[in-house]
């Protein structure tokens, strides 16, 4: 009993660490964005009107849909995105047209999270930074260089990983929300009638009386709740029980402490809405908290960074992305990947998003479009999941659904308004990442029936080759094929050129399932062809990481020794030809043959060691 309390005490701390950095930062900003436009006169009942909205948001939004609802969507554990597309879509996989539809609709949800994780290191740093124009207001032409040099630091080190630092997460971002509930309860000691704003009738006269300027308040009233998607996502890392604790136990009531105080100051002095959360600092801990701060943004970006690394590499695996190079930065945690195409990409869009907006506030307009239409797409995905996964009566999932679909459509509609102040940045770019994915997809799928319609039955050919067999060469080959049961154009090649055949020859497929994990127990198919041949089929789920290698030596005892010191691995690296009429615009079967030959990350993704490696192919028109 007591190692159970201190292993959910050890997931707790580290889940407060990971898991709320985004949604913990979010006080920087989310409150002074209301009134630093000039939209909302600050009076006491627009104070009082717009603490009840961020109070209410953060209870229904966060509390009641993400903790009570979404994360009973759990695909055998593991939450996201992925995840839960992958339960909606097994769910109707007997309606081909709606799977489909679903498909790509989460795929563009998955596109909109890429574009959330440029935008959120850099808003976080820079309102974390231009802390410092409070302590000095000559600091202000250096906000902009120094949050670059933050975050040029933060990408330049993810090759190493965070397995050293990582402890340290979770204990920094106590202090943050201790120390954000301290501030906030040192207002509110000086105003505490700010404490009635809990009451929904505050949010609701606010709304009535100031209707047209309560929805334009809706987009930055959202921005409380931007990182909220992080609970359900990293709940296969920490379990639902630990996040709960930690959401209930201490981040609510530290971000609400801390919310309340900002707005009890602006009740006092209307002028500190400029800045409220530096301004209700005391002095002395203006220059710590600024620390502390940048500390705590830099978790934060760095949550999500990593986010955008198991994403990726999931998303492959689903088949939207061509395979590439993935590094792995802990020998004890398979978790912890490096992908440095993703980290440089992600750096670029950062220095970006600094370079053309230069404050938080004018990255705020761009922030809250992407994550809102997560939200929706996350509550699009759910109702499948309750109506056909769940079977509840279409009545209750029309009901549950529904509800918070109109919270979050409120929210959409009213960050939409911002979409020329900056909206469109993260559109664009997931706009773009959603056409590589779609186009990725297609161009496969296309590649591969044509493939299909020129492959060689496997077995005959094989019965063909050793009535005259070629010479034998000690040692085995490895042949990675796409369809089983199929000639790999490698071997074909090998044959040709080569004029030899290797002693022992696997023909190994590896297939990626829509579900998480597959156990060791349906890893391996083996089927043997004879003359010291095998098929091979190895599934993975989206979040095993691939190894053919280490799958490979499971079947020593199943009749087909294989040392890895005389094992090649063998790679159709083909050339794609775009064709007219092949189903897809000129410009996309280009984008297509493109990726296709800048795709030379499958060695690596699958672990095959680079020494043991032989590239052959041909050029395939599609």
């Amino acid at each position: 009993m007591s190692s159970q309390k201190s292993s959910i005490a050890a997931l707790t701390l580290g889940a407060i660490g990971v898991v709320y950095g985004d949604i913990g930062t979010s006080v920087l900003y989310a409150f002074k964005e209301v009134f630093v436009s000039g939209h909302v006169p600050i009076t006491p009942a627009n104070i009082l009107g717009v603490l009840s909205l961020f109070f209410w948001t953060l209870t229904i939004v966060v509390s009641v849909k993400y903790v009570a609802l979404i994360m009973r969507a759990d695909n055998n554990g593991e939450g996201g995105l992925m995840a839960l597309l992958a339960l909606a879509s097994t769910s109707v996989k007997d309606q081909p047209r709606l799977r489909r539809t679903l498909l790509m609709v989460g795929v563009f949800g998955v596109a909109l999270f890429f574009g959330d994780g440029i935008i959120t290191p850099a808003i976080s740093v820079l309102s974390a930074v231009e802390g410092l124009q409070i302590v000095t207001p000559a600091a202000k032409p250096y906000v902009v260089p120094i949050s670059l040099v933050v975050l040029v630091g933060l990408f330049a080190v993810q090759r190493r990983g965070t397995g050293d630092i990582g402890k340290f997460f979770g204990p920094i971002t106590v202090l943050w929300f201790l120390a954000i509930a301290a501030t906030g309860v040192m207002q509110i000691a000086q105003n505490p009638e700010v404490l009635s704003a809990v009451w929904p009738t505050h949010a609701v006269r606010f709304a009535v009386e100031h209707y047209h300027i309560a929805f334009l308040t809706l987009g930055a009233v959202f921005l409380c709740v931007t990182g909220a998607e992080a609970l359900y996502a990293d709940m296969g890392h920490f379990g639902k029980l630990p996040i709960r604790l930690a959401w209930f136990g201490l981040v609510m009531p530290s971000l609400i402490l801390n919310y309340f105080g900002q707005g009890a100051l602006v009740l006092a002095n209307p002028k500190a809405a400029e800045n409220p959360f530096y301004l209700m600092t005391p002095d002395w801990a203006l220059v710590p908290m600024v620390v502390l701060a940048t500390a705590a943004t830099v978790i934060a970006s760095q949550a999500l960074i990593s986010g955008a690394f198991s994403a990726t590499k999931q998303t492959i695996q689903m088949g939207f992305l061509p395979r590439l190079s993935i590094l792995h930065t802990s020998v004890r945690d398979t978790g912890q990947i490096y992908i440095p195409v993703v980290n440089w990409l992600l750096l670029a869009g950062v220095i970006a998003a600094v370079g053309l907006f230069g404050t938080s506030s004018s990255l705020a307009a761009a922030y809250g479009i992407s994550v809102s239409m997560v939200m929706v797409i996350t509550t699009v995905l759910t109702f499948f999941v309750v109506r056909y996964r769940w079977k509840y009566p279409l009545w209750i999932s029309l009901l549950a659904s529904s509800l918070f679909l109109a919270v979050d459509l409120a929210f959409f509609a009213s960050n939409s308004l911002k979409i020329a102040q900056g909206g469109w940045f993260p559109l664009v770019l997931a706009g773009g990442l959603y056409t590589v994915m779609a186009t990725w997809k297609q161009g496969r799928h296309l590649l591969n029936e044509k493939l299909r319609a020129d492959a060689i039955a496997l077995p005959a050919f094989l019965d063909s080759v050793f009535l005259s067999p070629p010479a034998r060469v000690e040692g085995t080959a490895v042949f990675l094929t796409a369809e089983p049961g199929t000639v790999p154009n490698a071997m074909l090649h090998n044959l040709k050129h080569n004029k030899v055949l290797h002693e022992q020859n696997l023909f190994v497929t590896v297939r990626n399932h829509e579900v998480p994990w597959i156990g060791m127990d349906k890893r391996l198919e083996i089927e043997s062809l004879g003359h010291h041949c095998w098929q091979v089929v190895i599934h993975y789920g989206f979040k095993n990481d691939p190894d053919v290698p280490s799958a490979l030596q499971r079947i020593k005892n199943r009749g087909c020794p294989i040392e890895a010191m005389t094992t090649s691995y063998f790679l159709s690296r083909d050339v794609v030809i775009p064709t007219l009429g092949s189903g897809m615009a000129p410009w996309r079967e280009k984008l297509f043959a493109q990726m296709h030959h800048n795709a030379s990350g499958a060695a690596d993704f699958l672990n095959l060691p680079n020494n043991a490696v032989v590239e052959l192919g041909s050029k395939i028109e599609i």
